[in-house]
């Protein structure tokens, strides 16, 4: 043991309160990101008295990682009490005098740490990393005001990203909204060339303005003339993410559910793409216009018609997926099920003058996530650094 580190198992000790009188119903589950996440786990007569409760400040972790890939589950609960399954292990900090949990919590997040926890994973029929072999940790534990100044520099990027996605979400909900007006509500603008506007004061709402509506038996609704049902099959090729374990780190973002996982040094296609998970968070929908690597629980699209990528990105994240036959024990997509989804397939000069519409959005968008990802990059390099950290250092990362 290097003469700065400890073993964790002096810092913590395991909590094992069970929700006995059902107080608590907010069941909570740990994803490979390291964060609590609505569990997504069929409880219809399911004994809750038996799940643990986990406080604010406390963590959770799920011991079994044969199924993780190369993840441990583990998270900090930094807001009101949860309850999670008996399979998590639920501990606390003994003395915070002594070790911060947001430290910890910054030392799980390593992905040296990972390394570590899938190597030290033991069993026969799964491998799991045990309470032993967690108290076996070994990290450095400098000062509180050293850990104090190091979790201030890793909230200043933190802080910036959660900006970031409120900013992109604000976009997204502009998109949404022409999106609804356009297609559901059917009020896109019609008195326009097929390439361009003749002048903004003649614009005016199709549907409310007399635009010819027809009635469509396979939708049960009334939809604009010459707008075609299709199968999603014939405007986008659904296609399988592929594994990832043989490819070293480099620039190209590889996606999860959950977003960027890790960045890689291939890609699996490039270009103008709509991912879409395939098991769990089936919502979870993604648009990406540039080279990347998604891994073999999603799905990546080809778009077929042009001008429709946008278009079929809002069809899809309006979608609830669980309404549909998608299993309940674990919620999972299949090519059959997508390929048969029947939309709209409005007339081309209206999906190129949509897509018009939302390039300087979607371009902002690119913009603010380009910014996150490089912010993710720098928080990386701030959480390697803890593992050399000297007490007299000064952590900087500029802003």
């Amino acid at each position: 043991m290097r003469s700065n580190y400890k073993k964790l198992g002096q810092f913590i000790q395991q909590v094992s309160v069970k929700n006995s009188d059902l107080t608590v119903d907010n069941l909570l589950g740990v994803s490979i990101t390291k964060k609590f996440i609505p569990s997504i786990a069929n409880i219809i007569g399911t004994d809750m008295t038996i799940y643990k409760i986990v406080q604010k400040g406390q963590f959770a972790y799920g011991p079994v990682t044969s199924r993780n890939g190369d993840k441990i589950s583990v998270a900090l609960l930094e807001n009101d009490e949860a309850i999670v399954s008996t399979s998590y292990t639920v501990f606390e900090i003994i003395n915070t005098n002594e070790l911060l949990p947001e430290y910890l919590m910054m030392w799980f997040r390593r992905e040296e740490f990972d390394r570590y926890a899938r190597y030290m994973s033991h069993g026969s029929t799964r491998e799991a990393f045990g309470w032993e072999e967690m108290c076996d940790v070994e990290l450095p534990v400098p000062s509180l005001e050293k850990q104090n100044e190091i979790i201030k520099e890793y909230h200043t990027i933190t802080d910036r990203i959660k900006l970031n996605e409120q900013l992109n979400q604000k976009l997204e909900d502009t998109a949404q909204s022409i999106y609804k007006e356009w297609f559901v509500n059917f009020e896109f603008p019609h008195n326009f060339s097929h390439s361009e506007l003749d002048s903004e004061s003649n614009i005016k709402p199709y549907k409310s303005n007399g635009g010819e509506m027809v009635y469509c038996d396979e939708l049960e609704m009334e939809i604009p003339n010459n707008w075609q049902i299709v199968e999603l099959i014939d405007m986008l090729d659904i296609k399988y993410g592929k594994d990832y374990k043989h490819l070293n780190n480099g620039e190209i973002p590889l996606y999860g559910s959950g977003g960027i996982m890790k960045y890689v040094d291939k890609y699996l296609y490039s270009g103008e793409s709509i991912l879409i998970p395939r098991k769990g968070s089936l919502n979870n929908i993604i648009h990406i216009n540039q080279e990347f690597w998604t891994v073999d629980t999603m799905f990546y699209s080809i778009i077929k018609t042009k001008f429709s990528g946008k278009y079929l990105f809002h069809i899809l994240k309006s979608i609830d997926f669980y309404s549909l036959n998608v299993g309940s024990a674990v919620p999972s997509m299949t090519t059959n099920l997508l390929n048969g989804l029947k939309n709209l397939k409005p007339e081309n000069y209206v999906l190129e003058n949509f897509e018009k519409i939302l390039i300087p959005i979607f371009k902002h968008k690119s913009i603010l996530k380009d910014e996150n990802e490089t912010l993710e990059r720098l928080k990386e390099v701030l959480l390697s650094k803890i593992a050399t950290i000297d007490e007299n250092e000064k952590v900087v990362i500029k802003k």
